[in-house]
């Protein structure tokens, strides 16, 4: 069953844990577009008092999952579009922050880089689609943090829960493939790499391009067609 990794939810409250499940299912299409979930029923659910609940679901309408109404909130979910548009913003800030390091010795973001995928390489080994979502989530993050750029870290930070939940997704699709399509994903990585590496801001640009327009070819087999 997918999950989220264990290190995103050790310090998490008891209203983030509830979110963190609440929207995996509804990105799945476990949980449909335009269902109504109430409190109480959350309550129920996770086995809580309605506390921590209020705290998921605001948290949910924050990111315009569901919308707050008196008898509870309406699930809105997340169609193809949506994800197509977090995705540009993960490109647009992606496209920034590499151009910024680009111009900065990073000799040490990518030591730290290779550890990742060394990691994301092992998960392919253990079949450990999940750890591989982790991993590539914070070969990511990783790059958006060492442009030090505080703005940029407060924007990625406010769309990293439904980023995480949409590479869940897209990972379990890329693992039923096989080997050979998970190797090409990291190989990808190795790329990015590559072009950080080169210190040249056209070559940083277009592999970034190029790394997200593939990216955008896997969400269309991997979002649920409930949820589009």
């Amino acid at each position: 069953m997918m999950q989220y990794p264990s290190a995103w939810l050790q310090n998490a409250s008891l209203g983030e844990t509830i979110a963190c499940e609440l929207r995996l299912r509804i990105i799945n299409g476990t949980i449909k577009t335009g269902e109504i979930i109430s409190e109480n029923w959350v309550a129920s659910e996770f086995g809580t008092s309605r506390s921590p609940v209020r705290e998921a679901l605001k948290t949910l309408s924050n990111e315009g999952l569901i919308r707050l109404e008196r008898m509870g909130a309406v699930v809105l979910g997340l169609n193809l579009t949506d994800v197509e548009e977090l995705y540009d913003v993960r490109y647009l800030i992606e496209s920034f922050v590499q151009q910024r390091l680009a111009e900065t010795e990073v000799a040490g973001l990518l030591a730290n880089l290779q550890r990742i995928v060394d990691k994301m390489e092992l998960a392919v080994k253990h079949n450990d689609a999940v750890e591989f979502s982790y991993q590539d989530l914070s070969f990511h993050e990783a790059i958006i943090t060492a442009a030090e750029h505080n703005r940029i870290l407060h924007l990625w930070k406010s769309i990293r829960p439904i980023v995480m939940t949409v590479m869940l997704i897209t990972t379990e699709e890329i693992f039923s493939k096989g080997e050979t399509k998970l190797h090409t994903v990291i190989d990808k990585h190795y790329t990015i790499m590559k072009g950080l590496k080169s210190r040249k801001k056209d070559v940083v640009e277009q592999v970034v391009r190029d790394y997200f327009a593939d990216s955008r070819k896997t969400l269309h087999n991997s979002i649920p067609e409930q949820s589009s």
